[in-house]
């Protein structure tokens, strides 16, 4: 998965140099777009992958649900996928609506968090990039994954 993912990410590189960029896996959360640089990304799970967890609640399906975490409703449909990260030398799968694409952006397209942006949302932000046809978040996945210190 992580040679596909550097594949997919050096096509996506050419205009703008390493030292410039930074490659970000992106996916989409109640249609909101967010980010997660490439590096802190070890796995992208689709459902059946995902490991169940004994007794646990339904919206618990082994992994974080990012919309739960986030204030957003149930997602609708079981159709969701799973990025895993790794925090405090442990994997944590982050279940999403929608894996979007490896894609490098240049750091000087990098902005704060704006005080527009939902406050639940930017609570887990660390900046965004203004997309041709979208805002992308940056996803704090340590703030995120401050289980139970909020």
């Amino acid at each position: 998965m992580i040679q596909a993912l550097s594949m997919i990410a050096s096509k996506n590189s050419d205009a703008v140099t390493e030292a410039e960029s930074e490659d970000y896996v992106t996916f989409v959360v109640e249609g909101q777009m967010f980010g997660i640089p490439v590096v802190s990304v070890q796995d992208i799970l689709i459902p059946e992958r995902i490991a169940p967890i004994s007794l646990a609640p339904p919206e618990v399906k082994g992994a974080i649900n990012l919309r739960m975490r986030l204030g957003l409703p149930k997602h609708g449909s079981d159709e969701c996928m799973g990025v895993t990260v790794e925090h405090r030398n442990e994997p944590y799968t982050l279940q999403v609506d929608e894996i979007g694409d490896v894609i490098s952006l240049s750091r000087d397209l990098y902005e704060e968090v704006p005080g527009t942006l939902d406050p639940v949302w930017r609570k887990f932000a660390l900046g965004v990039f203004r997309l041709d046809s979208r805002l992308m978040v940056v996803l704090d996945v340590t703030q995120l994954l401050n289980l139970g210190k909020d």
